[in-house]
């Protein structure tokens, strides 16, 4: 089963679990299909660029496969390859399952599970004997503390303590084989016991092992770590915003996500930190592995790179009866003033009006942001950046590179922002939760993000560790005085 760990809010791919149900996949694969192509933004742009023949024989293959498949989990599968057809992103499929299924699944597939037999008094003694391997260790993620000892063809991590979850004891939880050195690959077992293939597994200091997302920090042995990693590892693992004091120049403002959630927090962090920010030459904004969320979420970072008149382009939105429920849902908000929903009655009845056309709600194509002040620090902005970041923290990264005081320093963005506003669909047979988008942005064809990406002014490449990536962009800017 595919299992992705990049977490945008506008997911690629969010399937929570491989279990036995069975389904009639043909059928599910006939809704899907005709949802999409009636009410996804992206669906005519998709075909425009590849094509109707292209698309056919695309149809074709799937119907077949579909035919032949039983297990609601193969076939969410197949639906997710079926729909990589159109974009790699800003689409999702999720299986709608009991809390009853998950247990008793997760008891049939925990019977005859592989173990590594021995009690953490025996390997405590093991791990006192004398030069260990690298990751050799007793590590704690939560829920689980994991043994992790070296065997042939790599390392086995296996449960010392599973906490308040189906694992038990010595069973194995992940294994690693050397490609090469210092190079690895491997599985690790989620909580229902589906393996996750692991893409990037990085040792982090001494005390902590990063696989994809997941972190493990050693309790045994535990050695000494330096200035630099602490510092990296604050930044890398925060689950919400936090400001660093990097350097006496440098100032780090970490953002993990722009989720409408954390809104309220970025806003009061930024206010608390205003007269340190204006006062410190450079400012970096750490948004690494940020996938999204709400544009007003960053709107109060905006002045402090502004330098001149932002320039915001637009989106249109599909009109049909299935996108327009989400407008309709909002009515039921019991925040809303009554100026608010006076506005979305009149949005709605456009939109309705115009059902199986683009929409533009606004009354421009193109939107200039203009601010009073221009702050002469921080002199340098530097944005950090990877392949975790999407949607919203891509439109962002339009705005901030306006600014003549900022630099992107990391590798390429996902490239999922042009077909956005994602809305959701339950199948009718209630196994599937289909997401799709339901607007175009007005960069399409000239300005296009969709799997591109936006590119860094400073290629970050592999020889150089995250962990420095904010030392580099702070030297880059003492080296451009």
């Amino acid at each position: 089963m595919k299992h992705i760990l990049f977490s945008l809010l506008v997911v690629i791919l969010s399937y929570s679990g491989a279990f036995a149900q069975n389904c009639n996949c043909e059928e599910n694969f006939k809704w899907v299909k005709k949802t999409f192509e009636e009410n996804d933004a992206g669906f005519h742009y998709a075909l425009s660029i590849k094509g109707e023949e292209a698309y056919k024989k695309h149809n074709e293959l799937y119907e077949s496969k579909v035919k032949e498949i039983t297990d609601l989990g193969e076939c969410a599968d197949v639906i997710y390859d079926w729909l990589t057809f159109f974009r790699k992103g800003h689409f999702y499929i999720d299986i709608i399952q009991s809390s009853n299924e998950v247990t008793e699944t997760t008891i049939n597939n925990n019977e005859n599970w592989e173990k590594y037999p021995i009690t953490e008094e025996e390997f405590n003694k093991y791990l006192s004997k004398g030069k260990l391997e690298p990751f050799e260790g007793i590590w704690k993620t939560d829920p689980y503390k994991i043994g992790v000892i070296k065997t042939k063809s790599g390392y086995t991590g296996f449960i010392l303590d599973g906490g308040n979850t189906p694992w038990q004891k010595y069973e194995v939880k992940f294994k690693l084989d050397v490609t090469k050195p210092n190079k690895y690959e491997g599985t690790f077992y989620l909580r229902n016991y589906n393996g996750y293939k692991l893409n990037d597994i990085i040792q982090l200091g001494e005390n902590t092992l990063q696989f994809d997302g997941i972190f493990l920090e050693r309790e045994t042995p535990r050695f000494k770590d330096t200035k630099q990693i602490k510092s990296y590892l604050e930044l890398i693992k925060a689950d919400k915003p936090l400001v660093q004091q990097y350097s006496d120049s440098t100032i780090v403002l970490r953002i993990p996500s722009f989720s409408h959630s954390f809104k309220r927090e970025i806003d009061s962090l930024i206010a608390a930190n205003h007269n340190k920010i204006i006062s410190t030459p450079n400012l970096i904004i750490d948004i690494r592995n940020n996938g999204g969320g709400s544009d007003g979420s960053y709107s109060e970072i905006i002045p402090y790179l502004y330098t001149n008149p932002i320039r915001i382009v637009g989106m249109e939105l599909l009109s049909t009866p299935l996108n327009n429920k989400r407008m309709e849902s909002y009515m039921d908000n019991p925040d809303l003033t009554k100026e608010d929903k006076k506005e979305l009655q009149k949005s709605l009845k456009v939109l309705n009006g115009n059902l199986g056309k683009f929409v533009n709600l606004g009354d421009k194509k193109v939107y200039i942001q203009e601010l009073d002040t221009v702050y002469s620090y921080p002199k340098n902005v530097g944005i950090l950046i990877n392949k975790g970041n999407g949607s919203t923290s891509e439109q962002f990264l339009l705005a901030a590179k306006q600014s003549s005081k900022t630099k992107l320093f990391g590798t390429t963005t996902a490239g999922v922002l042009d077909i956005s506003n994602m809305y959701y669909a339950i199948s009718p047979s209630g196994d599937l939760n289909l997401g799709y988008c339901l607007s175009k942005s007005y960069r399409i064809p000239d300005m296009a993000i969709d799997g591109k990406g936006i590119l860094p002014d400073y290629y970050l490449d592999n020889e150089i560790p995250q962990s420095e990536w904010v030392q580099y962009a702070q030297d880059s800017f003492s080296r451009n005085k």
